[in-house]
């Protein structure tokens, strides 16, 4: 029966989006929402049921065989694996299609199918007057089908697969409104973004291939230790070889989890519907990064050095989003900033080694992000698909509902919690969902004691401030003070449909309570943590034990850093209002710089865009234009027409002009054998 579960799971998505996709005209755009989202919601119940199975269902490592038991439960081994169909079977190269499941693997189809069926049972009240809403909700299905693809995948190659699905399906929604400019750059945007990290991540396949000789994770994993010392040529000289495969595939993952310099496609992707917003940017297709180090989380042991890079690399990401988060004036955009600053968050805990820190903080974030995303969208809602929080304010007694739930949504991402343990051993600390996964990751990194380590502890405390800042900034903007919307606008704000609002309390719920359940299972003792993830990732028992006992006030950092940043955002946006503006004229290269997030889109157009422009323009213009059309077509093409055109007058149909030309042809031919010498010698 588990085994048939994690089949249903996989395969619900895709047979939603299969009849919303062929279908949906025929069964009308009704019939396709309730069918995709019923799959979905059924899919996400079967997903609880694994989830609680495998973490609470007990049972000792021997009571199956190596492939788990489906008699004794999913407690019963580290890994089940569900064989669906034989898929490649070449020299060298022997490949099942595999359904692999373990705690990671269970972690992640929760997050996954419980957000993607609260998106679409949202979807169902915000997109009721779209036109085209069976092929939204067959996207959505598609989506999530790519994902479910690449959380069960037992290979490279899998992995791959669900990687570019989710890609093509991520382009596909973003640019869901196609007949929207703004839109279909945005998709075009994140397409193009996307395929620079996956063609490192295709090389660290590759590499990974070569040198582990196989893409089966379980063996590749086996021989780690044979590719110690090993090197492999790379660009201008030899490097050792996990380190470089490594780093490639980190690169897949800076592209699909939107890190720095990597990051320009995901703020640009609210042009897309706010549900797919909640559903991309959220839970899943910007997590698959973090999950694809997590699960490769063996190979990255081997390297410090490519651990050491995804440190850095997430901690600057933290800093920096959370630098643009600062001034930015769509709600949408200061919340996928947030998404990509957590995600920062994410990356350091896995390369300092606190590899379930990093899954506790993904895990938690996609309760309280999706939260705020959709809360963002009945915000939207209420006031007439208006997003600038400048034209906002005042609404929260139109909306109260959805002001408490966006509140929940705050309080989780600012990390608000009160850590009794500090004073009293005895006492559990309280806090929303945030306050335990994200403080986990600061205790890490100071835990870490490298220099890296120590940076990306400082910079995720700024980055805390920062998140509170902004947050608090977003919630004053849009719901407190005197409205700055117009008469019209503010007169007729309302609250969500009850269809709308379900999943807010459903994701506050997760919000609230995710964090303080699972605390001990991600972060707490270390043989908890072994026992809940049963070896599915690597567990640094000496990193967790060091990160409890951490100085006082490095616990005690980012709750400080909480206050301030509420603090500051009270007095800026509440005591006085304009105050901002006043700052903003005073340092307005600052500003600029910030609200221009840092420059890099110009940056890189500046690099990248205009000389492929100017390369595909010489082409066009000097290439295609000028020597195909131009000297080819209209040069040696038309003068051998016009040749052919004069030989062809000569085709008359009269028997004696061929008698003549033949006659000719030979005197000609004897003309040219007499004066050669060929007939006298």
């Amino acid at each position: 029966m588990n085994e048939t579960l994690l089949q249903f799971i996989v395969l619900f998505p895709l047979l939603g989006a299969l009849i919303a996709g062929l279908f949906g005209r025929s069964i009308g755009h009704r019939n396709a929402e309730i069918v995709t989202s019923s799959l979905l919601v059924l899919a996400a119940l079967f997903s609880w049921i694994v989830f609680l199975q495998w973490t609470m269902g007990g049972g000792d490592a021997g009571h199956g065989d190596a492939h788990g038991s489906a008699d004794h439960g999913f407690a019963a081994a580290e890994s089940v694996k569900v064989e669906l169909f034989r898929w490649i079977s070449t020299a060298g190269l022997d490949l099942n299609w595999m359904i692999r499941a373990d705690t990671l693997t269970a972690v992640m189809l929760v997050v996954v199918t419980t957000v993607s069926s609260l998106v679409h049972i949202y979807s169902i009240g915000y997109m009721h007057e779209d036109p085209h809403r069976s092929r939204f909700f067959a996207y959505l299905s598609l989506f999530t089908f790519a994902m479910l693809m690449l959380v069960t995948a037992d290979n490279f190659l899998q992995l791959f697969f669900g990687w570019e699905g989710v890609g093509l399906a991520s382009y596909l929604l973003i640019g869901f409104w196609y007949k929207k400019p703004t839109a279909n750059a945005a998709a075009m945007k994140a397409f193009i973004v996307n395929r620079v990290g996956d063609f490192g991540f295709a090389l660290g396949i590759f590499a990974a291939f070569m040198i582990l000789g196989s893409i089966d994770f379980d063996t590749a994993f086996a021989h780690i230790a044979d590719a110690e010392g090993k090197t492999i040529s790379f660009l201008w000289g030899e490097w050792d070889a996990m380190t470089v495969i490594c780093l490639l595939l980190f690169l897949g993952a800076m592209g699909k989890s939107a890190q720095f310099l990597l990051h320009t496609w995901l703020p640009d992707a609210m042009e897309g519907p706010t549900p797919v917003s909640a559903l991309i940017h959220a839970a899943t297709m910007v997590t698959a990064g973090v999950f694809m180090v997590a699960r490769l989380s063996p190979m990255f042991e081997a390297s410090q050095t490519a651990a050491t890079v995804v440190i850095y690399v997430g901690a600057i990401t933290a800093f920096f989003a959370a630098t643009v988060g600062l001034v930015q004036n769509d709600i949408k955009r200061v919340i996928a900033y947030s998404t990509c600053s957590q995600l920062g968050y994410m990356f350091v805990a896995l390369g300092v080694g606190a590899y379930t820190a990093g899954v506790f903080h993904l895990f938690t974030h996609a309760f309280f992000k999706a939260l705020l995303f959709l809360g963002a969208g009945s915000v939207i809602h209420a006031m007439h698909h208006e997003q600038d929080m400048r034209k906002m304010g005042g609404i929260k007694d139109k909306v109260p509902v959805t002001y408490w739930m966006m509140m929940i949504g705050t309080l989780a991402l600012t990390g608000v919690g009160l850590p009794f343990h500090l004073l009293i051993d005895a006492l559990p600390n309280i806090g929303f969902a945030g306050f335990y996964s994200k403080d986990s990751i600061i205790e890490a990194a100071y835990a870490a004691n490298s220099t890296a380590g120590t940076f990306a502890f400082w910079a995720l405390v700024v980055a805390a401030l920062f998140t509170s800042f902004y947050s608090w900034r977003l919630v004053h903007l849009t719901f407190h003070g005197k409205t700055r919307a117009s008469e019209e606008t503010f007169s007729h704000a309302h609250e969500s449909p009850m269809v709308m609002l379900i999943p807010l309390f459903v994701l506050a719920a997760g919000a609230l309570f995710s964090g303080i359940i699972w605390y001990e299972s991600f972060f707490g003792h270390a043989e908890h943590i072994e026992h809940f993830f049963k070896g599915s990732v690597v567990v640094d028992a000496k990193l967790i034990k060091e990160a409890h006992y951490v100085p006082t006030w490095v616990k005690l950092s980012a709750t400080f850093s909480m206050i301030i940043g509420f603090l500051a955002a009270w007095y800026f946006y509440i005591m006085k209002p304009d105050l901002p503006k006043k700052l903003a004229k005073e340092h307005s290269g600052l500003y600029a710089f910030l609200l221009n997030k840092w420059y890099f889109d110009e940056l890189y157009d500046a690099i990248f865009v205009r000389p492929a422009k100017w390369i595909g323009q010489a082409f066009w213009r000097g290439f295609d234009d000028w020597l195909i059309d131009g000297a080819i077509v209209g040069g040696i093409a038309r003068r051998v027409k016009d040749a052919t055109n004069q030989v062809v007058k000569i085709q008359s149909g009269y028997l004696y002009h061929y008698a003549l030309a033949m006659l000719i042809g030979v005197a000609a031919l004897i003309t040219w054998a007499i004066a050669s010498g060929g007939l006298l010698g």
